[in-house]
């Protein structure tokens, strides 16, 4: 045997379809691997001289081999909880939802605080907020609190804001609000920032600590997920779990690769000690997040022009703007990577605005500044995102907010001059930005056969509108793999060792059960993964 091939391969993978991610369309061949790095990438024939007496050999026919999934927005332990506690999407009613909550709670009596997700009183039949007093018929005694689909609001119950010390004297934090009724009493509802009021419905003892990311790792690798970004900050609070993951980083149980973000703000020193301290292969600190404006949905997010079916409303930022542009300088002098939520077309505006601020300041550099799903977008602002380096990072899936097409609130919100411009995923594109896509779970599900499928089609549940929402703004299979594969890991600085099928790289490969480049896309949703290769170890096999 040559000297070139002096290390036998560990696995070889086979199939009629690879998809590399250095061309549009998948190779016929096969995937050598040996110990945590891909060891070769070719033609059956070439591979051959890679298999030793115990190399393990799979073949999968017409089955799809590509990089593993890299989803870019995350928040990890939410969407641990969210996979372990109630969940209220389907819901037609306040009452409904109150329903669900009990039966969860009867079934889980040992929780201290019963904690749900996902109502959304827009698919309610009075389309109006809830109140305490509902959920109060049922948990007198015992706390509540159930994040709206964006988890941008929250409902509690009068034991929870009791255990908040929240009353009608509570002033609102800033860029947050306690709804109160007519007599200033609080109906229960937390809009953005106030939610952190009662954030010590989040305290965990160790056993559920471990048994949340557990979960979460597994249900990622039962998807194809084996890189993740996670956002810890969710308007004013951190939600992660450091000491948990380093923990499993160091014990060889971390299956997924952790890019952490810590909230961005004045006081740099602990980001900075961060920085130095976590950079293992499978869990780095990644830079600073805040949120620029809220949602659309709660007329929160921060718009150039008053919303289309509410008319008094420009939305708002979430902190003023002279002091996101400071820390924004600041952050960006001493290294750090910045990624701001920004939904509305004004807050994307400021963002940019930002960020062309600090190359200003403190010069050009490879910064890989990123902004949070650009929900929509003014045109004159496109061309910006190539210009100044900064990364759109989109989750296809919010395209779909409703069941519906007619039911999509955005519509109603926007009005015709802006519909052309929301999500504008090609766009963006073709104008040169580096894309990057994620899901933004739990506010959607994981699955990244979903955020594929809606970033293709543009089409709603109903397959409404025909020929896709905008078809200008669909992309093909092929970019949307990249997106999620080196799109992401080009976002996260990781470039060179993940996101492509190439020898050198990182082992992080999957297999799918059917190959997406032979059927209608109308089939994406139904494929599963067969085979999850992290850091060269089998952590998923069907």
């Amino acid at each position: 045997m040559s000297e070139k091939h002096a290390a036998y391969a560990d696995y070889v993978l086979a199939s009629n379809a690879i998809f590399t991610g250095l061309d549009d369309q998948p190779i016929a061949g096969a995937v050598a691997v040996k110990g945590n790095r891909i060891l070769a990438v070719g033609e059956a024939s070439e591979i051959a001289a890679y298999v030793g007496p115990d190399t393990k050999r799979y073949q999968y026919g017409d089955q799809l081999i590509m990089a593993g999934f890299h989803d870019f927005h995350i928040h990890l332990l939410l969407g641990s909880l969210q996979q372990q506690c109630v969940h209220l999407l389907s819901a037609k009613s306040e009452e409904e939802a109150a329903l669900m909550v009990k039966e969860y709670g009867d079934k889980n009596p040992d929780e201290p605080w019963i904690i749900g997700f996902s109502w959304y009183h827009l698919f309610w039949d009075n389309k109006q907020l809830p109140h305490r007093s509902t959920l109060d018929k049922y948990f007198p005694d015992r706390p509540v609190f159930l994040f709206n689909a964006e988890c941008h609001g929250a409902w509690l119950n009068s034991k929870a804001l009791e255990l908040a010390g929240i009353t009608r004297e509570t002033p609102n934090p800033p860029s947050g609000e306690i709804a109160r009724d007519e007599n200033g009493e609080p109906t229960g509802f937390l809009y953005e920032t106030a939610m952190a009021l009662a954030k010590e419905a989040f305290n965990f003892p160790r056993d559920r600590r471990i048994k949340l990311l557990q979960g979460f790792l597994d249900h990622a690798a039962k998807l194809g997920v084996t890189s993740v970004a996670d956002m810890f900050p969710l308007v004013t609070m951190e939600l992660g779990d450091l000491e948990m993951y380093r923990e499993f980083d160091e014990t060889d149980r971390l299956t997924t690769r952790i890019h952490f973000l810590v909230e961005l703000n004045e006081d740099l020193s602990y980001p900075k000690r961060l920085r130095d301290e976590y950079k293992s292969e499978k869990l780095q600190f990644s830079g600073l997040k805040n949120f620029l404006d809220g949602v659309p949905a709660t007329y929160t997010a921060y718009m150039l022009e008053p919303y289309s079916d509410k008319a008094d409303t420009v939305g708002y930022t979430l902190m003023p703007p002279e002091m996101i542009e400071e820390w924004t300088v600041n952050a960006d002098r001493e290294g750090f990577r910045i990624r701001y939520h920004a939904c509305g077309d004004a807050a994307v505006r400021l963002g940019l605005d930002c960020f062309e601020a600090a190359q200003k300041a403190n010069g050009v550099r490879d910064s890989r500044h990123t902004i949070e799903h650009v929900e929509v977008i003014h045109p004159s602002d496109i061309e910006r995102f190539a210009k100044l380096g900064v990364i759109p990072s989109m989750q296809p899936e919010h395209i779909a907010a409703a069941e519906k097409y007619e039911e999509n609130a955005y519509r109603s919100r926007f009005g015709s001059e802006r519909i052309p411009y929301t999500w504008p995923i090609n766009s963006l594109q073709k104008s040169g930005a580096k894309l990057a896509l994620g899901s933004d779970f739990p506010v959607v599900g994981l699955e990244p056969m979903t955020e594929l499928y809606r970033a293709v089609t543009r089409l709603h549940n109903d397959g409404q509108p025909v020929g896709g929402w905008n078809p200008q703004e669909r992309i093909t299979l092929a970019e949307a793999l990249r997106g999620y594969t080196i799109g992401s890991a080009y976002a996260n600085f990781r470039e060179a060792e993940l996101g492509t099928l190439e020898p050198g790289k990182l082992a992080d490969i999957i297999v799918l059960d059917r190959n997406l480049f032979a059927i209608d896309p109308e089939e994406y949703r139904e494929t599963e993964v067969s085979l999850t290769m992290m850091n060269g170890k089998i952590v998923f096999e069907k």
